[in-house]
């Protein structure tokens, strides 16, 4: 698959097999069988963990580059924390309201991103299921907190997560070059398949 397209989307290369006649968008290929599978073929079943054994190649297009979907099934939640998710949404922090008008609704490459997401017993600023990713600003709430930082991060890893952490004053005066570092990052850590997964 090959794409030149700013947002990732692929078009099938005249060298492709005609059993790939009809692959869905956002570059996903596809066995010459979809009995069974979800929406559009791919599988986000909890069997699937980011390079599923049945042939299917799950991956969109960052500039030229294939980056490998990576799926962490079953994450912890705490319940009592969907409250405060949603007042920091609502809140309205200025770093987080830039950053999110570049990235909603996969305006960046077609990710998806989750604002404010309920991940055990944190909430995180942004989350990206299909490539298990953590986005987090900083701002000065987190001045005086780098233990607590160090110890959440480390948490949110050994649930294998990544996490993109982004200072909350380059956010506000420098956006273009935090997403070009961004999409640096999910080259660099997805552009080859999990190797547990092969």
């Amino acid at each position: 698959m090959k794409s030149d397209h700013p947002n990732g989307k692929q078009s099938p290369s005249e060298d492709s097999p005609s059993s790939l006649k009809g692959c869905p968008k956002d570059g996903v290929v596809e066995s010459t069988s979809m009995k069974g599978c979800p929406k559009d073929g791919v599988v986000e079943s909890s069997s699937k963990k980011g390079f599923p054994k049945d042939g299917v190649v799950d991956y969109f297009m960052v500039y030229k580059t294939p980056v490998f979907k990576r799926y962490t099934p079953n994450l912890p939640y705490n319940p009592n924390l969907k409250l405060r998710a949603r007042k920091l949404r609502k809140a309205g922090v200025l770093s987080e309201v830039l950053f999110w008008q570049v990235v909603h609704q996969g305006h960046f490459w077609g990710i998806d991103f989750d604002r404010q997401r309920v991940i055990g017993n944190y909430v995180v600023d942004f989350y990206v299921k299909s490539l298990s990713l953590v986005v987090e600003i900083d701002g000065s709430s987190h001045d005086g907190k780098e233990e607590y930082d160090r110890e959440r991060q480390t948490i949110l890893e050994s649930l294998g997560l990544k996490v993109f952490r982004i200072e909350d004053y380059r956010v506000k005066s420098d956006l273009d070059a935090v997403m070009r570092e961004l999409e640096d990052f999910i080259v660099r850590e997805y552009s080859v398949p999990n190797s547990s997964n092969k």
